[in-house]
Parts: structure tokens; sequence; C-alpha cells
């Protein structure tokens, strides 16, 4: 199996009043993908760190090997929430992919 760890930092010039929202499209968002693309195993979105994060949400997921990482990198439904939902609002993207 894979894991697929993303930390992101939200954009600095949104309130958090729109971090709050934003935090929960993301997630809504990304944990919606259950189910839709193989290979993917188990997905979850953190968004309530404590004080001491430096990161304001995280992705944890869990593929059947990397092909299926692959694979969801290009899926239309993951790069639709991609690109709707995330990149628009982080500004900073830290990722760790490792098998377990």
């Amino acid at each position: 199996m894979v894991k697929h760890i993303i930390l992101w930092t939200l954009k600095d010039e949104l309130s958090a009043g729109e971090k709050k929202a934003v935090k929960a499209e993301i997630k809504a968002g990304l944990e919606g993908l259950a189910g839709l693309i193989p290979g993917l195993l188990e997905i979850r979105v953190y968004t309530e760190g404590l004080p001491s994060s430096n990161a304001d949400l995280m992705l944890d997921s869990t593929f059947t090997d990397e092909a299926a990482l692959k694979g969801y990198a290009i899926h239309p439904e993951h790069v639709a929430v991609a690109d709707g939902k995330v990149r628009p609002f982080t500004a900073v993207r830290s990722c760790l992919d490792f098998e377990v």
C-alpha cells in the first residue's frame, strides 16, 4: 500500500471566516472522492489542527499501490476538486508519499 500525505497552508489574504469555509469545501470535495477512484482505499482531510500547527489542513490517503496513486493524480474527479477547491486558495503544499 501507498500513503499520500499532503499539508496545505491557505493564502494569508483569506479572512478567518473564508478559511473556515474553504477548509470545509476542501474536506467535502476530497472526501467525496471515496469510492470514485480505482485503488483509493481511504481518504480523510483534517481541518482542525492544534495551535502549535504550522499548516491549515492535511490530507491523509491510502492507495493500493503507486500506480493507483498516479492514476488518482490525473483522474478527472480529483483534478476537478484540486483545480476548483484546493489550488485557488492554498499558498503552500507539502507532500510525502511512502509505502506501508
